[in-house]
Order: C-alpha cells, then sequence, then structure tokens
C-alpha cells in the first residue's frame, strides 16, 4: 500500500536543467472583486502547480485585511478551519489549499493580517523607530505591507511569488493593501503582474451571462491605480467567445489574456482547465520569460486518473460540532479524499453532528459506515456525542480515528467504560473531575492569552515498533503539527496500558503521549496531533491511507 500511495515522488522532478535562473523575483498579485469567497486561492494554487511543474521554484503566501492578528481566536462559524504551518503559526485555510497542490511546506512569513501589519508598525512607533514623525497610513503601513510581500523574495530563493490578497476591491479593510500593490508594481516593473479575479453571474429568469459587475469591479481595482493583467472569470455557465472579446476591450486586458474559470467537479482539476487556456504560458510572457515546453503534469494527472476513476464507495462518517461548516474540517476532509484516490475508492463523507447524536440513534446514523472519524475541536459542546460514537465503534469493532480532540475523547471514554472510572473527564470540559485523565499541560497553567499560545507547530514523535502507527508510517520517528493546550495526564498510563489501549507515540523530549490505539481492533487509533496538516495530493499521509485501507477492508469483509 505505501509503494503504491508514494509512486508520485518518483513521477515529478522540480529540478529542470534546461531553467535559466534570473536573480529577480517576479511578483504575481492575486486580487478578487465583486463577492468573496470565489476561489482566490484555488486560482493561486493552480497557477502555483502548474509553475511547479514547468521547473520554477514558487511559494504562495496570504494577505488577509482582517485586524485579528492570527485565525487561531476565530470561531469556525466567522473563518472555517485554522491552519497551522510547521512553524506554529496560526494561518488562514487558504495555506491549507496551498501545501496540498504545491507540497511545499509554508510558515509564518505566508500568512499575513492587518493586525500583524499594524501590531508591527506600532511596535516600531514605540521604539522610536519614525524619529517622532507622524505615523500614517501612507507611508508606514504600506511600507510595512510592502516589506512584507518582499520578505520571502530577499534570499532568491523563488522564481515566483504569488501573493493572494484576502477580501474583495471596494472593500476598506483592503485599500492599503491595494495601495501597497500600486507601489510594487511601479517600483518592480516587468517583475510584478495582477490577476484579477471576479464573477459573471448568470440570471437564470433572463437566461442571460451578465459582465458588468467584472467591469464594475475592474473599474475600481483601476481607480486604486491597478490595471490587472490577466482577468480569470468565475462564471457557472461557459462564456461565448464574443463575451470575453467584450470583457478584454471593456477591461483593457488583451483577449489572450481572459480566462474562464467554470466550475469544476473537483478543485484538483483548476490547474488542467487554466493551463488549457494558457494561464501559465501568459504569466511567463508578461513577466518576460519565454515559455519553453509542457508543464511536467504526470503525477497530478495520476492522481485525477485514480480521483475520477474510482467506482467503488468507501464510506467515512466525520463526527463534530461544526458538520453545518464543512470548512471547519476542510483538511481532513481532502486528506480523506486523497487517501481513497489512491486506493481506488468513491470517498462517500457522512458528516454526523455529535451534539445531537445519542445512544438512541447511534446504531441508525452510523451502522452503514466503513470507518468513523472523530473530529478535532474545542470546547465542552458536542462532546457527549463523541463518547457515544466512539463506545459504538469500539464495541462493534468499526475502524476508528480520533483527531486531537478526538484522541483526548477516546482516552475519556476508555477510562470510564474499560477502567471503571466514573466522572473521568478532561479539566477542559470538568475542572472538578475526579479522574483528570486528560489535564492542562504543565506549560499553560501559567498562560493568560488566548491568541498564540498553545502547543503550535512540528514536535517530533517515536512510535512503538508493531504498533499500527508505526506500520503506517513504514518508520519510527516522525514529526507532525500540534494545535493544543491538554493532554493526556502521564500518571493514568500504566493502567490504560494494562487494560489494552497501548500508549504507542510519544515525544522523545517531553514524553507527552502523543498516539493511543487499540492493537486488538481493527483499527482504532488516536493521535494528539493533527496529521491532516500534511497530506498532499501527491504524497497523501501515511495514516489516513492505513485508516481508508481499514475502512476499505471491513467494508470488503461485510460484503462477502
Amino acid at each position: 500500500m505505501g509503494n503504491t500511495a508514494f509512486n508520485s515522488r518518483k513521477m515529478i522532478n522540480f529540478a529542470f536543467s534546461n531553467i535559466e535562473r534570473n536573480v529577480e523575483t517576479r511578483y504575481i498579485f492575486v486580487t478578487g472583486g465583486v463577492v468573496s469567497s470565489l476561489g482566490k486561492g484555488i486560482i493561486s494554487s493552480s497557477l502555483a502547480r502548474l509553475l511547479l511543474s514547468r521547473g520554477y521554484r514558487v511559494t504562495i503566501q496570504k494577505f488577509d485585511p482582517y485586524i485579528n492578528i492570527d485565525p487561531g481566536t476565530l470561531n469556525p462559524y466567522e473563518h472555517g478551519e485554522c491552519y497551522v504551518t510547521v512553524d506554529g503559526h496560526e494561518a488562514d485555510l487558504d495555506l491549507g489549499h496551498y501545501e496540498r497542490f504545491t507540497n511545499i511546506q509554508t510558515t509564518r512569513a505566508n500568512n499575513v493580517t492587518t493586525g500583524r501589519i499594524y501590531q508591527s508598525v506600532i511596535d516600531k512607533e514605540r521604539r522610536g523607530d519614525y524619529l517622532g514623525k507622524t505615523v500614517q497610513i501612507i507611508p508606514h503601513i504600506t511600507d510595512e505591507i510592502k516589506r512584507s510581500v518582499k520578505l520571502l523574495g530577499k534570499k532568491g530563493e523563488y522564481d515566483f511569488i504569488i501573493t493572494e490578497i484576502g477580501g474583495t476591491v471596494g472593500d476598506i479593510e483592503s485599500t492599503p493593501y491595494l495601495e501597497a500593490v500600486r507601489q510594487l508594481r511601479w517600483e518592480m516593473g516587468r517583475n510584478a503582474i495582477c490577476v484579477h479575479l471576479t464573477y459573471v453571474p448568470y440570471l437564470k429568469a433572463a437566461k442571460e451571462l451578465k459582465t458588468k459587475p467584472t467591469q464594475h469591479s475592474v473599474k475600481m481595482l483601476q481607480q486604486a491605480g491597478i490595471q490587472p493583467d490577466i482577468l480569470v472569470l468565475r462564471t457557472e455557465k461557459e462564456l461565448p467567445a464574443s463575451m470575453c472579446r467584450k470583457v478584454a476591450q471593456f477591461c483593457n486586458v488583451s483577449p489572450e489574456a481572459v480566462i474562464q474559470s467554470l466550475d469544476a467537479p473537483t478543485i484538483y482539476e483548476v490547474p488542467l482547465m487554466m493551463h488549457s487556456q494558457g494561464l501559465d504560458s501568459i504569466v511567463l510572457e508578461k513577466t518576460g520569460i519565454t515559455p519553453g515546453g509542457e508543464p511536467d503534469l504526470s503525477a497530478w494527472n495520476h492522481f485525477l486518473h485514480k480521483l475520477e476513476n474510482a467506482t467503488e464507495e468507501v464510506r467515512i462518517a466525520l463526527v463534530g460540532k461544526y458538520v453545518e461548516l464543512q470548512d471547519a474540517y476542510k483538511s481532513i476532509s481532502e486528506s480523506l479524499s486523497h487517501a481513497a484516490a489512491y486506493l481506488d475508492r468513491k470517498l462517500k463523507l457522512v458528516y454526523v453532528h455529535s451534539e445531537k447524536l445519542t445512544e438512541a440513534d447511534v446504531e441508525e446514523k452510523l451502522s452503514g459506515m466503513d470507518g468513523v472519524v472523530i473530529a478535532p475541536g474545542f470546547g465542552n459542546r458536542g462532546i457527549e456525542g463523541k463518547f457515544v460514537a466512539l463506545r459504538w465503534c469500539r464495541e462493534h469493532d468499526v475502524p476508528t480515528f480520533g483527531i486531537c480532540l478526538g484522541m483526548q475523547c477516546m482516552v475519556i471514554e476508555f477510562a470510564r467504560d474499560v477502567l471503571g472510572l466514573e466522572g473521568a473527564n478532561s479539566t477542559e470540559m470538568d475542572h472538578h473531575t475526579p479522574h483528570n485523565v486528560i489535564d492542562l499541560m504543565e506549560e499553560q497553567k501559567s498562560v493568560s492569552n488566548m491568541g498564540g499560545t498553545m502547543r503550535l507547530g512540528a514536535y517530533d514523535c517515536v512510535l512503538r515498533e508493531g504498533s499500527k502507527a508505526a506500520e503506517a508510517y513504514g518508520r519510527r520517528e516522525v514529526s507532525e503539527r500540534h494545535r493544543h493546550r491538554f493532554e493526556f495526564n502521564e500518571d493514568y498510563r500504566a493502567r490504560f496500558e494494562e487494560a489494552g489501549m497501548a500508549c504507542v507515540g510519544e515525544n522523545p523530549d517531553t514524553h507527552l503521549v502523543e498516539v493511543v490505539e487499540i492493537p486488538g481492533k481493527r483499527w482504532f487509533v488516536g493521535t494528539q496531533y493533527h496529521p491532516e496538516y500534511q497530506s498532499t495530493v501527491l504524497h497523501p499521509h501515511p495514516l489516513f491511507m492505513s485508516f481508508v485501507k481499514a475502512a476499505v477492508d471491513y467494508r470488503d469483509s461485510r460484503q462477502s
């Protein structure tokens, strides 16, 4: 299984010898208009994939106009998933798309908010860096934005840096960013271009596509002093060539630089759709590079072929409290999709609301599932439903994967039902629990600020030889990303081991329990860390591969 999943590593080589390196880094700014959620992140990621596949060195960064320092304290209903970078930065969920498409790890330098910009400027003012001058939006805020934009390009490690500007043109919050982009385009000349994503609505009653919103969006961008070089038109219906020429004429863009972005069955088809219209070639030409040959998309096409041609299903339930907002679990759903595709299965992901799950209906909701994921999260809401799901899965020997809080729930449920520790809980849920099998980490007990103070980023983990986790990875030493304050209570470890729940992964420095599993079950594994953050299209995560394989085997055993 492992060899099949990771053969893609041999199928692509980014060190193309025919690429002539230029010390100058090109900057591609991606802006959006009309409405939000058009898919700037997917377009940015798709363009990055195409340029990488041509042998160029590429990275992507996201500038978010909200004043929060980072999305770490934002409710998932406000922002969706909070993604965590390898260096421990809580970031926008688009960075997950960046990593899944590019196979490149991001850092805190790849995501900047208005809050961080203002914080940096205020810190400089307090230090006296501005020598008593009045601090203003222009030049001080815009200069800080420009400094942050160019930070990744200072060492000459990249040929292209794609910079996505969050929000839409016309937002008050985005104004300083657009001004910074305007200045950078003048300073960089041909080394900076603007790709503008906008919406062409289809009026069903009139049976007409309307370009006026796009024209107004571009006009607002021009009023900010930015002329887009390329337009990407997000649309549900294919645009006739005459309409694309009309948009080009009214928006001062060359006709060949008007690209359509139609709805696709999967986001992973978007790079191919963009390439078929020449987006990557147009970007190269507009930055003074003559396109040569075709991008090597063999590994990407291999994945897509598997994704699109799988016919047999694997049914996975995701039990969590944010199921009505599926962006809250975006990395998990994509990781499951990657694994299912490489196992030639069509993923059927069923969202189960943990707050509504009870002993009375758990059989009805989970009996048809081939595997169950117990989702991460914070707080007490929906927690009892997770316990119900876990007990049912454990007693019926259904492949089960607990992630972060999901792993902690595994521990609590096992303590209550198997160890007989009545009232066992996490001190996050019950400060007065008689059995704090999950407790606040020692270094967290003096923390008062909520933002950016958890155990964040990549930490090492050593796995027990012969465990399902070690077998999945094919090695015993791994590094995975974390986002938590509470941990398995070491005082109870021996009792869990004796009762059949093995602590098979731990941090080599702190001995913090990272992975638990019940060896006697088909697949019952919990991780304190978040493996979903490291699954990509070309490198599906081994734990998700192992879990989905167990679910497939369970399904096959019931059908035989």
